[in-house]
């Protein structure tokens, strides 16, 4: 019957739409790992700092590192009440991982304000050139790993700097690519990340 087709058409479209979906976000998701490197950066992100500082602190105690470096995007985040104030995102992050046990020692930050993924490569490509840092491991939200490494490739080219990503698992506060779609976060991470790849290669 005609009615039954339409149905299996529509069924049909339905799963190859959510085929592309999730292969959509996939897309997004790159992984470069390094074994050891002379520092991990922790990117600004500001309600995502929780996931990535533990992220991060997982790598660290894993001894693939003995430093993480934060950088500062200048957001501050909710009233502490404790602190009696609204403190910095990146100062938080700082508390997250030393909660995480990764010692203050061990924690940098580079107080420069930044506003974008590109200052941050740009600061770190200058930091890695006056502190001998030969290696430098990424870490950052799973969706933004495409492009973040796409931006730290092009800068660091010709620096001698090896870079590598070990972005944030999907599933802790980042929707899993095959339900992505079923989150209102996710519709801003996901289309969203591709309007920013468009723009980042629009004007870079």
């Amino acid at each position: 019957m005609v009615w039954r087709r339409n149905i299996s058409k529509l069924i049909l479209a339905a799963i190859a739409i959510l085929i592309v979906a999730a292969m959509a976000a996939k897309f997004l998701i790159v992984t470069k790992p390094l074994e050891k490197a002379d520092a991990i950066v922790v990117l600004s992100g500001a309600a995502t700092f929780t996931e990535r500082t533990h992220h991060a602190a997982e790598i660290f105690k894993a001894g693939r590192s003995s430093k993480i470096i934060l950088t500062n995007d200048s957001v501050q985040s909710g009233w502490s009440t404790t602190q009696q104030r609204n403190p910095y995102y990146y100062e938080r992050a700082v508390t997250e991982l030393e909660q995480s046990g990764v010692p203050r020692a061990n924690i940098e930050v580079l107080m420069q304000q930044v506003s974008d993924t590109h200052q941050e490569a740009e600061l770190l490509q200058r930091y890695c050139g006056t502190n001998q840092i030969r290696s430098l491991l990424v870490v950052t939200s799973s969706y933004h790993s495409r492009r973040a490494f796409s931006i730290f490739s092009d800068v660091f080219k010709g620096s001698g700097v090896e870079i590598g990503i070990d972005p944030v698992p999907t599933g802790i506060r980042t929707p899993s690519p095959f339900i992505w779609w079923l989150y209102p976060s996710g519709w801003r991470m996901v289309p969203g990340e591709y309007l920013k790849i468009i723009y980042y290669n629009v004007v870079y």
